[in-house]
């Protein structure tokens, strides 16, 4: 069986360090807020070329307190619109709505999944006051066009960067485009912990500086709360193994990278449906995502060939029984990729040789 994606793999050839990690945080004595998080926050804001990171517990933490943040300098208030995808993962989409904020699905770009400038600007209304751009699959989106649009209309933008650590526009990273930007790390991602773990990166030091109390119960001091925050820490275990994983990021990237060009050279079928790539140097594939009207059968056809594949995503946003107001909304390009997106395995732990070995099961598919 050619798994989707190992964790044990992933993790175990990094099993002595992360060990080691652990133990220097348990002979510490220091489990929370301590010196470990403060290196990572160090050490991740320069690989995204931030001035700030501030951990969290996890990747929708990250969003819904950017938004919060915002609501705390009075920069957004109750009813303000914020524009998101149409196909992003639910995430994206309960953070504006936990914030009393009403969010705008619009349409992708068909090539590349990700935001589409175009129907940004179609969607920019009285209320509009954010952007909420989600880098899909390790690939960014247009953020250059976006940026522009929002400095044209006095627009926040929040990168929902789950998916695209180390991805790239430029010299400009991920987590570095927007206002502030929210990462996971949930144990699947490209920096994954070994549980739940998120980040905020940002430029802005006021907007830090409050995301710090929110996370913390609304406390920068112990016993005084200037506001009505939460309990979102990024511990020191987390970031004690997101420590060690991060230096080996460029590594494990060129050779995610080097499988999709396998999959890219390799598959040729012609009810497939390849990815689109902007710029191969600068796509960190966190998912490889084919398209094809024959799903179901495709993704039988693979498992009989031992071929694990998974669905990003099955059910968009709008036709979630969370939103069941919008379920008679139609929003035909989102509910056609969903139905016809298959994720491949991908990974830093996936051989060359079995990548082949999905190219061949893939070419071998027979729709008639």
């Amino acid at each position: 069986m050619i798994d989707f994606l190992s964790l044990k793999s992933a993790n175990s050839q990094y099993r002595q360090e992360l060990i080691d990690a652990c133990v220097r945080v348990i002979d510490s004595g220091w489990y929370i807020g301590g010196n470990e998080l403060a290196k990572f926050e160090q050490e991740f804001a320069a690989f995204c070329g931030t001035r700030h990171c501030v951990g969290v517990a996890n990747g929708l933490d990250a969003l819904t307190l950017s938004l919060r943040a915002w609501k705390e300098l009075g920069q957004l208030k109750d009813g303000d619109e914020v524009i998101v995808p149409a196909n992003t993962y639910i995430a994206s989409v309960l953070a504006i709505s936990a914030n009393g904020l009403m969010p705008v699905l619009v349409e992708p770009d068909e090539a590349s999944f990700n935001l589409s400038p175009s129907n940004v600007r179609s969607a920019i209304g009285a209320r509009t006051r954010a952007i909420l751009p989600v880098h899909l699959y390790g690939q960014l989106a247009d953020m250059p066009a976006i940026m522009a649009l929002a400095k044209e209309h006095g627009l926040l933008v929040l990168e929902d960067a789950a998916q695209a650590h180390g991805a790239a526009i430029g010299n400009k990273r991920a987590g570095s485009w927007g206002n502030v930007a929210g990462f996971s790390f949930y144990p699947g991602k490209n920096l994954g912990a070994l549980g739940d773990a998120g980040a905020i990166t940002t430029n802005d030091d006021e907007l830090a500086e409050i995301l710090r109390a929110l996370r913390n119960y609304g406390s920068h001091e112990k016993y005084k709360n200037q506001y009505k925050g939460v309990n979102s820490r990024l511990d020191e275990i987390q970031a004690a193994m997101l420590r060690v994983k991060l230096p080996k990021l460029a590594l494990e990237t060129q050779h995610r990278r080097a499988i999709a060009d396998v999959y890219l050279q390799g598959i040729q079928h012609p009810a497939v449906r390849l990815p689109q790539v902007e710029a191969a140097e600068q796509h960190v594939w966190h998912l490889f995502v084919i398209r094809t009207h024959h799903r179901l059968a495709l993704q039988q056809h693979l498992a009989e060939r031992g071929v694990q594949t998974l669905i990003h995503y099955p059910v968009p946003p709008h036709l979630q029984l969370a939103y069941s107001e919008w379920n008679g909304h139609s929003y035909p390009l989102t509910e056609k990729i969903h139905e016809e997106v298959l994720s491949l395995p991908m990974g830093a732990t996936l051989g060359m040789q079995a990548a082949q070995q999905v190219v061949d099961a893939v070419n071998s598919f027979d729709y008639q």
